[in-house]
């Protein structure tokens, strides 16, 4: 397949609205399913089983194509953009099934765990469009969107080891796969590289939808001594916050941090009725410009069908978090260090634990 790599100007985006609307299984989505095409460029999209709330990847993407409705004066609804929410990995390929006979242009599906969803309904449908979020798809009709999540996560990494009192670290996973394993591999290089005597412990949880045992997790990782967690695990990371922000609540002298992913989660970190927040920093993986940026090339006939469609570091599709209340000045210098040698080529951040253990013996 073709690769793709993709700049976008963060200034050029509009902020997407955050209003998420009632889910995408209501009367829109029970009006007659045969209708004749509308005259408007059509988007919807489902989510995995986080959610269109998880404040994670799925929301971000739900963001962005909120902004391209707004952009192209649309309408929540079959004739405009939508989206459809997943309960179980059992309604993946019967909200994709629907979504076709509303006979929208384009149709997105969230996440990894949808590939084989969105590869059936694309073997199905090839007179249909489809794009997948953070994994690749190998059919003409299919764009497939990656990230590269371990660049953006080795920064938040030299954070958190410039951040850790204890030098004891947490990573917070959910699904195991490939693609977490990017979030994973990078951040432990982004400790290791200022930090060489912490020691970071994994630990994933299976779901990226379980806030409870997000919590429990954390729970037990700050009882360790661990003192900084950054999650990669969709809504099950809520309940890291929540259980951060328990402790912190009940001791506010206590060192305790999270990093957010995704989006900026800033605001998940705030400890109502006071001015702490245990949110350190965020990975912000910028979901919603590379599914307005997509959908945009489709309305004006450039559908990358077929192609790896790809948002690195270089192209603003990776960072950290705009809000940095929690970061000294060291931490800041540090980060743009980074940045520039990671642009220039002079660091490979690794993205596998085979190209970790070889990061590490340098």
């Amino acid at each position: 397949m073709k690769k793709r790599k993709f700049g976008m100007a963060l200034s050029l985006v509009l902020a997407a609205g955050t209003i998420l609307g009632a889910c995408g299984n209501n009367d829109d989505s029970s009006s007659s399913e045969g209708d004749s095409k509308k005259d408007n460029f059509t988007v919807a999209m489902v989510t995995d089983t986080g959610g269109v709330d998880d404040k994670s990847f799925n929301q971000s993407a739900w963001e962005g194509l909120q902004a391209f409705g707004k952009e192209n004066g649309l309408e929540k609804g079959k004739d405009g953009y939508n989206y459809l929410q997943s309960e179980s990995d059992a309604d993946y390929t019967t909200n994709l099934n629907q979504l076709v006979r509303q006979k929208f242009d384009l149709i997105y599906g969230i996440g990894f765990l949808l590939e084989g969803a969105v590869k059936e309904a694309a073997d199905q449908n090839p007179d249909s469009h489809f794009a997948i979020v953070d994994s690749v798809v190998d059919a003409d009709n299919v764009a497939s969107i990656t990230f590269k999540e371990h660049e953006g996560s080795f920064l938040v990494g030299v954070i958190a080891g410039l951040q850790s009192k204890s030098n004891k670290i947490g990573f917070v996973g959910g699904v195991e796969s490939e693609l977490i394993k990017k979030f994973e591999t990078g951040f432990v290089a982004g400790v290791k590289s200022v930090n060489p005597d912490a020691n970071v412990q994994v630990k994933y949880t299976g779901s990226f939808s379980d806030a409870s045992l997000g919590k429990a997790t954390a729970e037990a990782m700050y009882k360790s001594g661990i003192d900084v967690i950054y999650h990669a695990a969709g809504a099950t990371g809520n309940g890291v916050f929540t259980e951060a922000k328990n402790i912190k609540k009940n001791d506010p002298d206590k060192e305790v941090w999270v990093i957010g992913v995704d989006k900026d989660q800033a605001a998940e970190g705030k400890i109502e009725g006071t001015d702490m927040n245990v949110t350190l920093t965020s990975m912000v993986k910028r979901v919603d410009l590379a599914v307005k940026q997509v959908a945009t090339d489709a309305k004006d006939g450039n559908f990358p069908g077929g192609e790896v469609v790809e948002f690195g570091l270089d192209s603003d599709g990776v960072d950290i978090a705009p809000t940095t209340d929690n970061l000294t000045d060291d931490m800041i210098k540090s980060v743009d260090e980074y940045k520039e040698k990671i642009k220039n080529g002079e660091i490979k951040v690794p993205a596998t634990e085979k190209e970790l253990d070889e990061f590490l013996k340098k």
